[in-house]
């Protein structure tokens, strides 16, 4: 038996692991490939698990699916004929894969240069059903588009979002919102998600582990997709820069603004390096950047960003110790809900708002060049102050008559409430509820 042969014959006899479940459907679509792409570490593989668990489930021979973990080293550093080397090794050992139908489930596909038209001549095979994951949207995206165009159908997957979070934890669902003691066990637990995070594999560690396992998948980010991808030098400013957006969830960026920033400290480092990487970034899922609500193209692209990590609990790992930052974890948590709501919606992307008077609305989702809008959302962890809770009910008083609308919604820690204005009603509501009413339930929840 040669190398190739042995490693389909070790993936073929790969137990499952223990699965958690997910929300995220990846229901094959006909003539198409199922595509999972997200940063490492979120889950991609566990959730192919359950595609073949759910396969296996419904009466399909096992011996007609495989997995391959396209990131092993022992297939690097072959170029793309290894692919088909291992479809063939794959119907050597199972003829009737060959004679039938079969599965076939490429993880990290990105490793393997040139996998576009391996997998565009899979998916014009009637007899197969084609899943691939990968860790950079950029890479999908260009290849979606060239060879393998129309032939896949791309889901993001994130780290947890809080219903999965329970799920994971094995925590009952709500049937409805809960009163009395069962609200504050809600909210303790969302405390304890938003210090967790969402990444699977963190779940069961003490709070060093957990942070030091963290800060590890950002280098592993850092390392994998971004410097040996680009083929970076500056490794101390790739991981600086990282470090400085991380730590700045929820806040307004600019290039300008770091560049001065790394002069003062004495690192060298170019504006346009800086505007690469922040793009690098974007394509390895590390973080997410949201511009200013407006019709102007320009005008979008010389006002600041504000920046948002992939997972709440991977800005507090990073940050500084003693540093809480509550309210930014709340406001990235908020952000990751609304990007996965409204990520393929045509007529909707997520943005920040100004009003004319200088009021920050943290969330408007809609189309800025149709004046499409669909909701407007302002985060704040604590209302007790008053003169806070003027301030954010004045921005969307202001925000909702600029743009014609009846209803807003402030989400908080714990305050639930409805305001009536002239403007509209602004409904109070905690982060908890509004998550599990607005998290995506058309998933399969079942373990298998």
């Amino acid at each position: 038996m040669n190398h190739i042969e042995q490693f389909v014959a070790d993936s073929l006899s790969q137990p499952i692991p223990d699965l958690r479940p997910r929300i995220l459907d990846i229901s094959p679509v006909a003539g198409m490939a199922s595509v999972i792409i997200g940063m490492r570490r979120t889950g991609k593989t566990f959730r192919l698990f359950q595609c073949i668990n759910k396969l296996i489930s419904e009466g399909v021979d096992p011996s007609t699916i495989l997995y391959l973990n396209l990131e092993d080293d022992r297939l690097h550093p072959y170029g793309p004929e290894i692919l088909s080397d291992l479809l063939d090794a794959f119907f050597r050992m199972s003829p009737q894969a060959r004679a039938g139908s079969f599965h076939l489930f490429l993880d990290e596909i990105q490793s393997i240069s040139g996998w576009s038209r391996f997998a565009r001549r899979i998916t014009d095979n009637p007899s197969a059903s084609l899943y691939v994951t990968g860790s950079s949207a950029k890479l999908f995206s260009t290849e979606v588009a060239t060879e393998f165009r129309g032939r896949g159908f791309a889901r993001e997957l994130f780290p947890l979002s809080f219903k999965e979070f329970l799920l994971f934890h094995e925590i009952e669902l709500p049937s409805e919102y809960p009163p009395g003691k069962a609200v504050f066990d809600m909210e303790d637990l969302f405390k304890k998600y938003l210090d967790k995070g969402g990444f699977p594999g963190i779940q069961s560690m003490n709070d060093y582990h957990r942070n030091q396992v963290l800060q590890d998948y950002v280098e592993l980010v850092l390392v994998r997709d971004i410097i040996e991808r680009y083929s970076i030098k500056n490794i101390h400013a790739v991981r600086s820069f990282a470090r400085m957006l991380l730590q700045n969830s929820g806040s307004l960026f600019s290039v300008n603004k770091a560049f001065k920033d790394f002069k003062s400290r004495g690192i060298s480092v170019g504006k346009e390096m800086l505007y690469n990487l922040v793009a690098h970034f974007e394509d390895a899922f590390l973080l997410f950047t949201v511009s200013v609500f407006n019709r102007s193209l320009r005008v979008r692209e010389v006002n600041p960003r504000k920046i948002y990590a992939i997972d709440p609990g991977l800005s507090f790992a990073v940050s500084s110790a003693g540093v809480s930052n509550l309210g930014s974890r709340l406001e990235n948590c908020i952000f990751l809900n609304l990007r996965k709501r409204f990520y393929s919606h045509r007529d909707a992307s997520i943005s920040y708002y100004i009003t004319n008077t200088k009021y920050e609305v943290d969330f408007i989702a809609g189309d800025p060049e149709t004046d499409t809008v669909f909701e407007l959302i302002q985060v704040c962890a604590d209302l007790t102050n008053l003169k806070t809770l003027d301030r954010e009910i004045r921005a969307l008083k202001e925000a909702m008559e600029e743009l014609k609308l009846s209803k807003s919604t402030i989400v908080s820690l714990q305050d639930e409430n409805t305001v009536e204005t002239r403007s509209g009603t602004i409904d109070i509501i905690p982060a908890w509820k509004w998550l599990l009413r607005n998290d995506d339930a058309t998933g399969n929840f079942n373990k298998s």
